[in-house]
């Protein structure tokens, strides 16, 4: 958490708190109980923070009560530039409703208890130290929860506290925390030796613990995405409960006696009773505890105050909560007539769950002596009082404020009323959200002549400071005006994740642990396509090691299928096998592998050739070598308003750098939906333009044009950058001076759609063409491109690529940089499959319109949609709804569109054409009325429509419920609804190929060499075929490596549990090319794992003794008899014979058999042992240097050895 001691607009809170009418409100704080304030917008955060400085430390917390969730997030940043980071706290609402058979998110309950905990037993000081203010939306505040929250506790440690293990894991149970192998998500924590991984729903990152018998040795974070460490957490681990129904024996029994008497949810509450924690069980809440529920207002300390932001909107927003949830209970009721799970309504048992009236909560909140404050926006005027609904005795301030006009990019306008500010001799103070635009406004205002200086005091001038307020404000008596961001810009701070407090830190490699379940399939490169039955240990002569046991196709007919035996450290021969739906099993040494595989090899040949053509044409020619960044370049990425994830930095990075080498750049940066690919364009697109060099944007439709220049126009504010856009909705004449700007080279920047590729089109001097959604654009479409660019630099962004995008990238013809880090605060969507039905599709609109979401309504038949919107606006009659569909006119089209981008429409009903890269971040809900009907990368491109903004989005995949789906149908919808999480883009794109067949890879003859060999294989041969073209040394391909010497080497049960984890560490020892690489995995296990015990170490020594064969070419080191072999040993030069007589005396050279035969090594010359483990590898490894690599230091070492009496005479 950043340290809060400087709190940059601590000046402006002094400042407001010297006006007259803001005295007289502080002064009543201490007795009035009822306060209504009239404020300006922008000033209620500054009177908060007033407020809780009167009040000093005696005061109890206040809670401030908003409309939306939105709304308390806002509120909480603009309240943190005054008070203390940790002094403010939200209180989140469940996503989820009371009814609903879908437990809210646990990171969503951990911060819940973590605010309740505080409140009732503050620790001292610090991150979990007392709480100043609450920031909750109306929701929150409505719902009722269990008693005696606050009193769970949650388990503590820190570095040097004694405890044994065993007790934690109960404890971690005991509070909801699941147990895995490896921990990946929030609530889940895992034990392997002496390492406990725990995730607190409250932090950003999982937390390590190391114990040395039962004390806490150290304490950090790691990483989810490659699970390792980070800094040291200095607060140590702090992990409340990730449900707020904990199964106690109380609740278990309970939960036993009602399951016969509540018939609906008898399953849910048999399943609580044996102990098992069910999704949506916190809805049987009332029944099941004995002290019953109690509201937030019930756990404020005494005499805390309750402050409403907006009454007039929470009561609204109160009235529709309570009525939603009612519906959805009442939805969930005709679903459950229809055969669906019961909802849970205890309304006959109790009714305690339902959300309570806000009227209720006042009443009850001025009974416990909470004073009760509102801050509204409208003045109180003393004719219009007697019309107000509720009419209590109650004080009302109004305080001399006004909101400030919007400029919305208007910098001259701006300037001049803030030189009239100036000159009557009132302070402006300028707050924005970061230093890039607090740098750009002092320079704007400096041209202006005013001087802008960094905010001090407060005086009559200007002065500018970085922090969040949202909306600014004017104090006519006070001679202040606050202007903001938002203000001078027009558009709010989007969603800044400035304040993240850790950056999402970079991937080293990604864990992917090999999931392979019995009966998968796999090709093993050496004997085709088999079946993986099981991991076993076997031990030979006396040393452990673990194997892969696949089986093949039977040689004698009527026989069980051969089994092949395959050493852990041969993982690189074995990959998941992707392709057809069911193989064929290969035969063992059979022929038939060997032509499937030269079959595919020679088409392959074929194609490598036409690729490298395309490949050499463009290495050939000469193109631009764009300068290094400008400051200006810098200024424009300091402004960006979110916290770059580490791919995002990478990809940019690897951007730049192609663009600043003479060769042409052809790059895809590929990331799933709302990734922060555009970032990447913007960035690239003015580094270009910086060169005095023309970009033209390649969009598919017309919307994204409108969207793609509204972003860059935002993102180049303020610097001299012409940006032009072309599309068919410009009249003819503006598109004439569209193409005229871009002959003469007046315009900088072109965003436009296929039309860019005609031929009336001529730039002056074209530098970089950007093409967005690259999947979307036909063969004809890259044909055109092509002859427009060999000498011109190229950057495709794409979600799912399609899949020969994909190959040409994962062959290396074209560079590819994947974004595979969501943007933090993103959650993945709430997909939901099943049965169209009214009732559940009101529920659904409903609950996106409660908090002011829109919805996007697919109906693919042009001929019924508005039949369809009539409908919805029958069932839901205060829902706006707008339909569009290809067939409009097109600037209709563009219109019904546009309005829903400005919140104008609550639901938009249209066809397919929405898949195409809207991006609404406002719009959550999206619901597909035929979904059985649409491919798999079409379902993911529409969900990844929502889901943009903070909002918890919803999917709902709907398909008629009279009609059998097809099972291709089916094996999407299944996909579809597993692969939640973001960044399922990519297994998408793989479950695509899949279960089409690869068919349209490189055109249809492909599709059975794909189907043959499998879709990695193939690649790979692909990727060796471009690299003979190329010329490139092939002879460091990995080739089979067989290492059977007397080692005990394997991965004990003990250090890594679990065989998913043991797979993935083997496969990645199996793959190492190089001491570097080999040294960073031993690191990687050493984090997590811990001290590696004997058997590991010389798994890491049999790595290294691979690395070094391979590099001398020797593909098989084994005992014969007494003898070990060492081969294919081709020529040995008369130097290397002498060494090899010298060192290794006895040594037998077969030349016609490629072998070396080295006498077994013994403990000592007489009557000793052979030489095992650690030892023996060494003195391979040292034969191999000193002979075949001609390293003198080794045959230094060897001789040592021999003289020391290691070797046998």
């Amino acid at each position: 958490m950043p340290e809060a001691a400087h709190l940059p607009l601590a000046p402006l809170l002094t400042r407001v708190c010297a006006d007259e009418s803001v005295k007289r409100l502080l002064a009543l704080a201490a007795d009035e109980s009822l306060v209504d304030i009239a404020a300006a917008a922008g000033l209620r955060a500054p009177l908060v923070a007033a407020l809780l400085q009167t009040g000093g430390d005696v005061a109890g917390p206040m809670l401030v009560v908003t409309a939306t969730g939105r709304e308390a997030d806002d509120m909480a940043t603009a309240l943190r530039n005054f008070v203390d980071y940790d002094d403010v706290a939200e209180f989140p609402s469940w996503e989820t409703l009371p009814h609903e058979r879908m437990s809210p998110r646990s990171d969503t309950v951990g911060r819940r208890l973590a605010v309740l905990r505080r409140l009732r037993h503050p620790e001292a000081g610090g991150t979990y130290g007392p709480v100043r203010v609450v920031v909750a939306s109306v929701r929150a505040l409505m719902q009722p929860m269990a008693k005696g929250l606050g009193d769970l506790e949650p388990v503590s440690l820190a570095a040097g506290d004694e405890r044994p293990l065993e007790d934690i894991v109960e404890a971690l149970v005991a509070a909801a925390y699941t147990r895995v192998d490896m921990v990946e998500r929030r609530g889940e924590f895992a034990v392997r030796g002496g390492i406990l991984d725990v995730f607190p729903p409250t932090e950003d990152h999982p937390v390590r613990l190391e114990f040395w018998g039962d004390t806490v040795e150290e304490i950090r974070w790691f990483k989810v995405a490659d699970q390792r460490s980070l800094e040291v957490n200095p607060h140590g681990l702090w992990a409340p409960p990730c449900r707020e129904l904990l199964l106690t024996p109380e609740v278990r029994e309970r939960a036993a006696e009602l399951a016969p008497s509540l018939l609906g949810v008898a399953d849910m509450l048999t399943k609580v009773s044996e102990g098992i924690a069910v999704e949506g069980m916190e809805s049987l809440m009332p029944a099941l505890l004995p002290a019953g529920m109690e509201t937030l207002i019930d756990v404020l300390p005494d005499a805390a105050r309750v402050v409403l932001v907006d009454p007039e909107r929470v009561r609204t927003r109160a009235h529709d909560l309570v009525s939603t949830s009612q519906e959805f209970l009442e939805a969930s009721w005709t679903n459950a007539a229809a055969g669906n799970a019961v909802p849970v309504d205890l309304r006959g048992v109790l009714d305690g769950a339902s959300y309570r009236s806000l009227l209720e909560l006042r009443e009850h909140a001025l009974a416990t002596a909470h004073p009760w404050w509102s801050f509204s926006s409208f003045a109180a005027d003393d004719e219009l009082h007697e019309f107000l609904e509720d009419d209590l005795p109650g004080t009302r301030v109004t305080i001399d404020s006004q909101d400030v006009p919007n400029y919305r990019g208007d910098t001259e306008r701006a300037s001049a009323e803030v030189a009239a500010h100036v000159a009557a001799g009132r302070s402006v103070a300028v707050v924005t959200d970061g230093p890039g635009f607090a740098k750009r406004v002092t320079q704007v205002f400096a041209e202006h002549d005013l001087a802008a200086r960094p905010m001090t005091q407060v005086a009559p001038g200007v002065e500018v400071a970085t922090g969040s307020l949202g909306r600014g404000f004017e104090m006519p008596a006070a001679g202040l005006v606050v202007l903001t961001e938002a203000d001078l810009t027009g558009s709010a701070g989007t969603a800044s994740t400035k304040d993240m407090r850790r950056m999402p830190s970079r991937r080293r490699n990604v864990v992917d642990p090999l999931q392979l379940k019995p009966g998968d399939h796999v090709v093993h490169e050496q004997h085709g396509v088999g079946r993986f039955v099981e991991m076993m240990q076997r031990t030979v002569g006396g040393a452990t090691r673990e194997y892969l046991v696949l089986e093949y196709a039977a040689s004698k007919r009527g026989q069980p299928g051969d089994r092949l035996f395959v050493p852990t450290d041969q993982l690189d021969q074995v990959t998941r096998y992707v392709g057809g739906e069911m193989p064929t099993l290969s035969k063992m040494g059979g022929s038939d592998w060997a032509a499937t595989k030269s079959k595919a090899r020679r088409h392959v040949k074929q194609i490598a050739g036409e690729l490298i053509r395309l490949y050499s044409a463009r290495q050939a020619t000469p193109g631009h070598a764009f300068a290094p960044d400008t400051p200006w370049q810098r200024e424009l990425e300091d402004a960006f308003a979110y916290v770059e994830t580490p791919d995002q930095l990478s990809s940019i990075e690897e951007v730049k750098a192609d663009m600043e080498k003479t060769v042409p750049m052809d790059r895809l940066v590929c990331g799933d939906v709302g990734y922060g690919k555009t970032e990447i364009a913007v960035r690239a697109a003015f580094k270009a333009v910086q060169d005095s060099k023309q970009v033209a944007v390649l969009v598919p439709t017309t919307l994204l044009v409108k969207q793609h220049y509204q972003t860059f126009a935002e993102r180049y504010a303020g610097f001299p950058v012409k940006l032009a856009s072309l599309s068919r909705f410009q009249s003819d004449k503006e598109a004439r001076e569209v193409l005229a700007g871009l002959k003469d080279g007046s315009i900088d920047l072109v965003i436009g759609t296929h039309r860019l590729l005609s031929k009336e089109i001529e730039f002056k001097d074209l530098g970089l063409v950007i093409v967005d959604e690259e999947q979307r654009f036909g063969v004809e479409h890259k044909e055109q491109l092509k002859q427009m660019r060999t000498a011109v630099d190229v950057l495709a962004m794409s979600a799912t690529p399609i899949p020969r995008t994909l190959e040409m990238a994962v062959t290396g013809i074209r560079e590819m940089s994947t974004l595979a880090t969501p943007p933090e605060e993103r959650h993945p969507v709430l997909t939901f499959v099943g049965a169209y039905d009214e009732k559940q599709l009101t529920a659904a609109i409903r609950r996106e319109l409660m908090r002011e979401g829109q919805v996007f309504y697919v109906h693919n038949k042009v001929g019924s949609i508005e039949k369809q919107a009539a409908r919805i606006r029958e069932l839901v009659p205060e829902a706006r709804v707008a339909t569009a569909h290809g067939k409009m006119g097109e600037a209709r089209l563009e219109e019904v569109v546009v309005d829903f981008w400005e919140r104008k429409f609550d639901v938009l009903v249209s066809t397919t054409i929405v898949e195409t890269g809207l991006d609404i971040a406002n719009a959550n809900t999206l619901i597909v009325e035929r979904a059985d009907q649409l491919g798999l990368s079409q379902l993911h491109q529409l969900r990844g429509r929502v889901g943009r903004g903070r909002e918890r989005a919803y999917a709902y995949f709907m398909f008629p419920a009279e009609k059998p789906l097809t099972e291709t149908a089916h094996d999407r919808l299944q996909t579809i609804a597993s692969n939640t999480d973001l960044g399922a883009g990519m297994q998408i794109a793989m479950k695509d190929l899949e279960i089409r067949g690869a068919g349209n890879l490189l055109g249809g003859e492909q599709s059975g060499h794909i189907a043959g060999v499998g879709f990695d294989l193939y690649v790979r041969m692909v990727g060796e075929a471009v690299a003979d073209y190329r010329g490139d040394d092939t002879s460091s391909m990995p080739v089979e490596i067989k290492i059977e010497l007397p080692v005990d080497a394997h991965l004990p049960h003990e250090y890594v549990p679990g065989e998913r984890l043991r797979l993935e560490a083997y496969k990645k020892l199996a793959s190492v090319e190089n001491e570097a690489a080999l040294d960073e995995i031993i690191a990687e296990l050493k984090d997590r794992y811990g001290e590696p015990p004997a058997p590991v170490l010389n798994l890491f020594d049999v790595a290294r003794l691979r690395t070094i064969a391979r590099q001398a070419g020797i593909s098989d080191i084994g005992v014969q008899g007494k003898y070990v072999r060492f081969g294919p040993v081709t020529e040995l030069r008369e130097s290397q014979q002498m060494r090899l007589e010298r060192l290794f005396p006895g040594t037998l050279v077969k030349t016609n058999q490629e072998r070396l035969l080295v006498p077994m090594p013994m403990t000592k010359p007489v009557a000793g042992k052979p030489l095992r483990d650690q030892a023996i590898l060494q003195w391979a490894a040292q034969l191999v240097q000193a002979v075949l690599l001609d390293d003198i230091a080794a045959a230094a070492a060897a001789q040592e050895m021999a003289r020391a009496g290691g070797a046998r005479r």
